[in-house]
C-alpha cells in the first residue's frame, strides 16, 4: 500500500491505474473500524484498484467542538488499511484540501434540508464540498458509503446529479456491534455506562418495526421517542420516519414504497444516529 498526501500525487497515480481497470474509492474521516473495513472489503471485491481517503473535513462541522473532539487515528488507520489490501491511502493536509476556502454554495434541494440538514446548518454543504473534492481527484468508478448515514448517500446522489459525475454510489448495510450498537468512530467517547446503554437505540427501533404493525406513523414515532428518552442519559434530538428517496417525513404508511426511521440521539455529550427500515403493508 502507498500512502499518497498531495492531490498531485494522486491524480497521477490513479491515471496510471485507471488504464489497467476500475477503481473504487471510500471516503473516510479515520479512527477506522469494522464498518469501514466491510466498504473497503466490498470495493476490494468489485474493484481493480482501491483508495481509501483519510480525512477529517472541517467544512462539515457545525460544531467547532465536535471538530476538536473528533478522534484521530492515523497510524492505527494506516495498519488497518495495510491489511485489508487497500492500494493507495490518500491521507491529505487541510491545506492540501482547501489551499484556499471553498466558497460554492451547492443546490441539493429538499434532501439536504430536513433531519441533519435541520439540525446541522451547512453540515451537508460541507459533506458536498469534501466528496466532491474526492471524485474530481480520483474519478472513481465507484465510490462506497455506509447506510448507517442514510440521509448522507441521498445527499452525495443529488450532488453527483448536480455536478454530472461518471460513477457508481454504492452504499452498504450498516455494520453492528455484536450487541448491535450501530458501529461509528464516536462510539469510542462513550463511558462505559454509556456503551451500555447505547445499543437500546437499535433495540427500540427494531421493537418499533412490530408496533408499527398495528399503529399510525405518528403513533409509531411517539414510541420511538418515550422509549429512548425514558432511558438515563438517553436524549432524542430528532425520530423522523420518511421516504427513502426524498427523505421528506411521511405521515401515512401508505405514502411511499420504502419508509426508512432515522434517530439521532444523545448519550451523555456523544451524538449517534442510525436507522431502520419499515416492512411496506401489503
Amino acid at each position: 500500500m502507498e500512502i499518497i498526501r498531495t492531490v498531485a500525487e494522486l491524480r497521477t497515480k490513479l491515471n496510471e491505474a485507471r488504464e489497467k481497470g476500475s477503481i473504487g474509492l471510500v471516503p473516510t474521516m479515520g479512527a477506522l473500524h469494522e464498518g469501514h473495513l466491510s466498504l473497503i472489503q466490498r470495493a476490494r471485491k468489485e474493484n481493480d484498484t482501491v483508495v481509501v481517503s483519510v480525512f477529517v473535513n472541517p467544512t462539515q462541522f457545525n460544531n467547532p467542538t465536535d471538530l476538536v473532539t473528533y478522534p484521530r487515528t492515523e497510524e492505527a488507520d494506516v495498519a488497518l488499511l495495510e491489511k485489508a489490501g487497500v492500494d493507495y491511502a490518500f491521507i491529505p493536509t487541510v491545506e492540501e484540501i482547501y489551499p484556499e476556502p471553498d466558497t460554492r454554495v451547492f443546490e441539493l434541494g429538499p434532501v439536504a434540508e430536513v433531519m441533519e440538514g435541520a439540525m446541522r446548518p451547512g453540515h451537508f454543504n460541507g459533506v458536498a464540498q469534501i466528496v466532491s473534492k474526492l471524485f474530481d481527484f480520483t474519478r472513481p468508478t465507484r465510490a462506497y458509503f455506509g447506510e448507517k448515514d442514510f440521509q448522507q448517500i441521498a445527499v452525495i446522489r443529488r450532488m453527483v446529479e448536480l455536478e454530472g459525475f461518471d460513477l457508481e454510489i454504492v452504499d452498504c448495510p450498516i455494520k453492528r456491534e455484536a450487541d448491535g450498537l450501530a458501529m461509528s468512530s464516536r462510539n469510542v467517547r462513550l463511558t462505559p455506562e454509556q456503551r451500555a446503554i447505547a445499543p437500546a437505540i437499535h433495540r427500540t427501533l427494531e421493537s418499533s418495526v412490530c408496533w408499527a404493525k398495528d399503529h399510525t406513523v405518528e403513533q409509531t414515532k411517539r414510541y420511538v421517542i418515550d422509549e429512548l428518552n425514558s432511558m438515563p442519559q438517553m436524549q432524542v434530538e430528532y425520530y423522523e420516519i420518511v421516504d427513502a428517496l426524498t427523505m421528506q417525513p411521511i405521515s401515512d404508511w401508505d405514502q411511499t414504497k420504502q419508509a426508512v426511521g432515522c434517530v439521532t440521539v444523545f448519550c451523555g455529550d456523544v451524538r449517534l444516529i442510525d436507522n431502520i427500515k419499515y416492512p411496506m403493508k401489503k
